[in-house]
């Protein structure tokens, strides 16, 4: 059922006050996104799953919720120099970086002991004198919204009161979950200020922004720099751009960041970074970033050792609702996550858990984004047991705790192709730092029978058949 206790972020009553000021005063904002991996300590994590993406951005959302306070520092990366000939620096530690102390002491305060991967490549580019430019492949996890934020503010004069770095992300709670990063990482360094430009944040016609750095939607931003002028453009010193697969998939908000970043000045630094580098992200970023230095991440398919994987033949949805509560009942589970393909599915199966004594939550597309975050923080602190949801929030999740991921249908393109990618991020979630994973998918007919085969040659991974009427044959599968 749809939860209707309580608004989230930014619910009736909020507004400028809420949305500006201090980087500490920020932590109402962001409340309700703050909580930590450890919360999710000890807990097995079902994710069932289908190929067709419902929102792009919402599904990064949740990402962003889940994997939180959390950086894989084992993905190796590619980099390409705009001057090859240009000597190539990475650093171990923060300190090489010659950071203001304050800036290190939020780097430590949030948890970062040594920079992840992308970070010892990324961060001695973003920080380089005079700027650089960079196209960056990174999925939440890698560390990249810490770097880029740590960029924004080693860049910024807090002597000047006027925005001076803008970051453009493709959602309101996307915004706000940078914001997050910011309010921590600058909690040592008070003299910046920031400022969201999302809808509902409403200022006075012909008054000019004080905060150094500006976080919002494309629309918004745009707005402000042109229509509304609360931000001069040509003072810019940083345009971040994240999410660029998310934006690009929503309407209008290409158009809208190609628009802005025109009316930047040619030396403002441009950051760009995208989870995945199709033909149609990559030609925008082109076209956003001039001469860019570009760091990939290389694939993922070593993490595939480290996970076990098995099928389960069904014919139905009541079957596959079957062989989970025995899965249920042959594994402890602290909470779980189930992925369905139609919000009619997630209303059945949220029902038929509720009736089976589990506390669940539901989420799913047509909820405000308020909505959204309310249930999101119930279940992160553990008020419901269960979250189902639709394919609205089916980005990979990369939390330390998931040991199991089930796959309810498996993920097929739009033209009934197997989607190995999406594969590929559902079950890497699983069996990361060093840890065995276990990935389950559900097969219901002879069509997702060949699916799972040319996943399985796709790979070159033996998938093994489990029987979930068998309660032994779960339990040592899980040990």
């Amino acid at each position: 059922k749809r939860r209707r206790d309580g608004y989230g972020l930014l619910g009736p009553g909020s507004g400028r006050a809420r949305s500006r000021g201090r980087i500490g005063e920020q932590r109402e904002l962001t409340r309700t996104l703050a909580c930590s991996v450890n919360d999710l300590a000890c807990c097995v994590t079902f994710v069932m799953i289908v190929g067709y993406s419902e929102d792009k951005a919402a599904q990064s959302l949740l990402n962003k919720l889940i994997r939180s306070n959390l950086v894989n520092t084992t993905n190796q990366v590619e980099v390409l120099q705009k001057d090859p000939n240009s000597p190539l620096y990475s650093v171990k530690s923060f300190e090489e970086l010659r950071l203001k102390p304050q800036l290190l002491q939020g780097v430590y305060g949030l948890g970062f002991n040594r920079p992840s991967k992308i970070q010892e490549t990324a961060l001695p580019m973003m920080l380089a004198e005079p700027p650089q430019n960079l196209i960056a492949q990174s999925q939440s996890g890698t560390g990249k919204t810490a770097a880029f934020v740590l960029a924004m503010l080693s860049h910024v004069d807090p002597n000047n009161k006027y925005p001076q770095c803008l970051c453009v992300s493709p959602t309101y709670e996307l915004a706000l979950q940078t914001g997050k990063v910011i309010e921590q990482m600058g909690k040592h360094y008070p003299e910046v200020k920031l400022v969201y430009a999302i809808r509902g944040n409403k200022l006075q016609r012909g008054m000019k922004l004080q905060e150094q750095i500006v976080i919002g939607t494309p629309g918004t931003m745009l707005d402000w720099c042109s229509k509304f002028k609360f931000i001069d453009p040509k003072k810019i010193k940083v345009f971040v751009l994240d999410e660029a697969d998310v934006m690009i998939a929503t309407q209008g908000h290409q158009d809208q960041s190609i628009r802005i970043q025109r009316m930047l000045p040619k030396n403002c630094q441009m950051l760009l970074f995208s989870a995945t580098f199709e033909e149609s992200v990559w030609h925008f970023a082109q076209r956003i970033v001039p001469d860019p230095n570009i760091i990939k991440l290389k694939r993922e398919e070593e993490t595939l050792d480290t996970i076990k994987q098995y099928y389960v033949l069904c014919n139905s949805k009541e079957e596959k609702f079957h062989a989970l509560c025995n899965i249920y009942g042959a594994i402890t589970i602290a909470q779980a996550m189930i992925f369905c393909h139609t919000r009619k599915t997630a209303g059945w199966l949220a029902g038929e858990l509720s009736r089976e004594g589990h506390q669940v939550a539901l989420l799913s597309g047509e909820m405000q984004v308020e909505q959204r975050a309310a249930v999101i923080e119930r279940f992160r602190d553990g008020k419901e047991k269960v979250l189902v949801t639709t394919n609205v929030c089916a980005r990979g999740i990369d939390v330390e705790q998931v040991s199991v991921v089930i796959n309810f249908d498996l993920p097929v393109d739009k033209d009934g192709n197997p989607d190995n990618e999406t594969y590929l991020h559902r079950i890497g979630r699983t069996g990361r730092f060093g840890k065995r994973g276990l990935a389950i998918n559900m097969v219901d007919s002879k069509f997702s029978m060949n699916i799972l085969n040319r996943i399985q040659d796709h790979f070159n991974k033996k998938i093994e058949k489990l029987d979930t009427d068998d309660l032994d044959e779960i339990e040592k599968i899980a040990s």
